[in-house]
């Protein structure tokens, strides 16, 4: 029999220590150490297993004879998700995606699994029977016969399962409910989590096979388990969106193989999640009367031009102290841009109410959204709509300067697509533009706030 052993560990960052201690060390979090029993096993055989799956290629090599030829990467038939992961499933990935309960998680990775026919999926449920999988699967219309279900929480007979069907993708539904025999604490505990990641990081790596870990948000947003789970896996992505609403982001919070301002859309239908091609036509209202107030950005998402709508609402404080209240928008930077507009163009927004609202529930950090939220302010507080068919990227400085922003010419060509027929900038983009063709849309080159202000009102 193995020797028992307890050990106490920190719920927020997985700190182990062997005594409880107030304050952790590690993250400075207060009463976070709770007493888990571990058993350390000196029987794991998984090593040898894997090594005899891998073909022996356990050994030291030399950096020269790592050959640098690019992995083959599994390309899936969603494009959305492919862009997310940087152009598909690496081999030997471990990647962890987190949301909030009934976002989509589970139907989004069921639905890529049965439409990858050409290779064999093993999908580990720990949360759901076969029947309700079966349920979903019916309800999703797509057949495959290389897909493969396992309803267990063990890890070793999870592996016992996986070294007989020998998969080329595993999805564990989720990390939270598994259960190593090793440690010897209840699934979902930070000892748990930490030693399941890290059985499937060892099998990932030394078989070459790609694994999705699907993981649990607290209430606080925060990804369920010990920081160390986001350093362990290669590839960290944010399933998001408001429940209320049919869309759905996909983001990139980390990744090795690609970029991490990738995002994809999704929007939620009956019959699964249909991927969003071109998610700037859904994020600009099409209505029939102009309405003060309204503004359209040119920004940019990872490599994707967006068009998107900011809204503003300029009132009468009726309270001592006015309000700001901003949706998918930087508070600070909102303050920042009303005291430029208070100083350098004379409009007294200390005595008003603001109310901003990015449309389609997006979150923009990109700053080339901010001359678009300036002459929305503008065209609320002066009440004079701004037309349709035009179209705004520039950054704001403190002095009242319109900034260049990067990659002018895809946020030009998107909005030539889109149908706008002029788009202002900043005068700086000039150089960048000068030589481009003959384009069928207006560009308006200005320096300034005031030159803004003075242009469209």
């Amino acid at each position: 029999m193995s020797k028992t052993k307890t050990s106490f560990f920190c719920q927020a960052c997985g700190h182990e220590s062997a005594k409880w201690v107030g304050k952790c060390p590690s993250c400075n979090e207060w009463n976070t150490f709770v007493e888990e029993v571990v058993v350390k096993g000196t029987d794991k055989k998984n090593e040898a297993e894997w090594k005899e799956y891998s073909n022996g290629r356990l050994k030291t090599i030399s950096l020269s004879e790592v050959s640098s030829s690019e992995e083959t990467r599994i390309i899936t038939p969603d494009a959305e998700f492919n862009r997310v992961l940087g152009g598909g499933i690496v081999p030997g990935s471990l990647v962890l995606v987190a949301g909030e309960p009934g976002i989509g998680k589970s139907t989004l990775f069921l639905q890529n699994a049965l439409l990858l026919t050409g290779i064999t999926t093993l999908y580990i449920s720990g949360e759901e029977s076969e029947q309700q999988i079966k349920m979903r699967a019916d309800r999703l219309n797509i057949s495959n016969e290389n897909f493969y279900l396992l309803t267990e929480t063990n890890t070793q007979l999870l592996f016992k399962e996986i070294k007989k069907l020998r998969p080329a993708l595993v999805i564990v539904d989720s990390v939270q409910t598994l259960q190593s025999p090793y440690v010897e604490s209840s699934p979902g505990s930070v000892s748990q989590i930490r030693e399941c990641a890290a059985e499937f990081q060892r099998f990932a790596k030394e078989t070459g096979t790609p694994v999705f870990l699907i993981g649990h948000i607290t209430k606080d947003g925060n990804i369920a388990g010990p920081k160390i789970l986001e350093h362990m896996v290669d590839t960290v992505l944010q399933f998001e969106g408001d429940r209320h609403y049919a869309y759905r982001i996909l983001r990139t919070l980390k990744n090795r193989f690609g970029s991490t301002a990738e995002l994809g859309i999704y929007e939620m239908t009956g019959t699964g999640m249909r991927p969003v091609s071109n998610p700037s036509e859904i994020l600009i209202t099409q209505k029939e009367d102009a309405l003060s107030g309204i503004a359209i950005a040119a920004t940019i998402e990872g490599m994707r031009p967006l068009l998107i709508e900011v809204q503003a609402l300029v009132t009468q404080s009726v309270y001592g102290t006015p309000q700001r209240t901003v949706s998918g928008f930087d508070l600070r930077r909102l303050q920042l841009l009303l005291a430029v507009l208070e100083k350098r163009g004379g409009f007294h927004f200390g005595m008003k109410d603001v109310f901003v609202n990015i449309a389609g529930g997006l979150k923009v950090e990109d700053p080339s959204i901010d001359l678009a939220m300036v002459c929305a302010l503008l065209s609320s507080y002066e009440d004079v709509p701004l037309s349709q068919h035009i179209c705004f990227a520039g950054e704001v400085g403190l002095s009242g300067e319109i900034r260049a922003v990067n990659r002018i010419e895809q946020r030009i060509a998107e909005a030539e697509k889109l149908g706008f027929e002029k788009i202002i900038l900043s005068r700086y983009n000039q150089k960048a533009i000068t030589g481009r063709p003959k384009a069928g849309i207006e560009i308006i080159a200005l320096g300034k706030v005031e030159e803004v202000y003075q242009y469209l009102f």
